[in-house]
């Protein structure tokens, strides 16, 4: 008999108070936000009636939680830390209403769409006096360290929806409290690379000066990307070994510009594609082979995001459309 398989576990994992006594369910919510994220206390106003769903997606070495619960108060105390194996950091954001989080004797008030880093292994607070509708998104302490150049200052870290590359950030957080499955719409590394610039944009801008420097850098990798554009699966991590500088350092050269390196690459990749679809010569060439031409494994992800940018699909575009 041919060998039975059995599925793959599901990435997604999920506790809900549906199903447990009233009186219980508090209990199981602090057992269960122990079990998905580390040791903490939490107390509501509303325990009575307290309910709760908590959905956890890993992503490589990230993890993407979703929470939606009754208010709530959350405490990270030093006893909580001295139980804890692991300290991440967290990127906290709600998508509906405000919270306050207070961290080394400072509170940041937020807004929906603000995003807060808050260190694990120091105690804080974090008050949800309107219900919980948040992403929180656990970082590795490693990882963290990769993309910021100062990832353990303290105090809670705000990235304000309305500030510079907060607004990226925030629309990000706001996507994945409301559905953390589209997390898994990008390969892993894209969106842990998109992910850790928008970070490192948003907390540690790069300063003003210095801007032909910057500038010469960004020129550089644009004609790196230009040469890889038929290459799908470009990484960040392979270009910047190519130039000889770090990650942050690429991701700070795309960020000066206005731009970010997955958002650079797509435009070259489509400038590329809208030239290629008008020489006369490339006429018999299928619309699908183009874009596998320019780095587009996928024909229907293509065609649509040619469209977005160009107006008009690929078809009609070389119909002169």
């Amino acid at each position: 008999m041919p060998a039975v398989h059995a599925p793959a576990p599901s990435p997604l994992r999920q506790w809900t108070t549906d199903g447990v006594a009233p009186a219980a369910r508090l209990d199981y919510w602090v057992g269960a936000i122990c079990e998905a994220f580390l040791e903490m206390d939490c107390s509501s106003r509303e325990a009575p009636v307290f309910g709760g769903v908590l959905q956890s997606l890993a992503v490589q070495a990230l993890s993407v939680n979703q929470v939606r619960a009754s208010t709530q108060d959350v405490y990270r105390t030093p006893a909580g830390i001295a139980r804890s194996r692991n300290l991440p950091f967290y990127l906290i954001a709600q998508a509906e209403s405000a919270w306050h989080v207070r961290q080394d004797g400072q509170v940041a008030h937020l807004r929906p769409g603000d995003m807060v880093l808050v260190d694990s292994a120091r105690p804080y607070e974090l008050h949800f006096s309107e219900g919980v509708n948040c992403v929180s998104l656990q970082l590795p302490r490693a990882w963290v360290g990769q993309w910021l150049a100062q990832p353990e200052v303290r105090g809670p870290r705000v990235a304000w929806r309305d500030q510079g590359w907060g607004q990226s950030l925030g629309a990000l957080a706001v996507q994945l409290a409301r559905d953390p499955a589209s997390a898994q719409a990008l390969p892993p590394a894209l969106l842990s690379d998109h992910l850790g610039a928008l970070l490192c944009a948003a907390l540690e801008p790069p300063a003003a000066p210095a801007a032909s420097a910057g500038q010469g850098l960004h020129a550089h990798l644009c004609a790196l990307l230009r040469g890889r554009v038929d290459q799908p699966g470009v990484s960040a991590q392979a270009l910047a070994q190519e130039a000889g500088v770090s990650p942050r350092t690429l991701h700070r050269a795309f960020a000066a510009q206005g731009g970010t390196f997955a958002g650079t690459l797509r435009q070259l990749r489509l400038v590329r594609a809208a030239q290629l679809l008008r020489r006369p010569q490339l006429a018999h060439v299928a619309v699908a082979e183009i874009g596998r031409r320019c780095g587009f494994a996928d024909a229907s992800h293509f065609a649509r995001v040619f469209q977005q940018a160009m107006g008009v699909p690929p078809a009609q575009w070389r119909r002169g459309g």
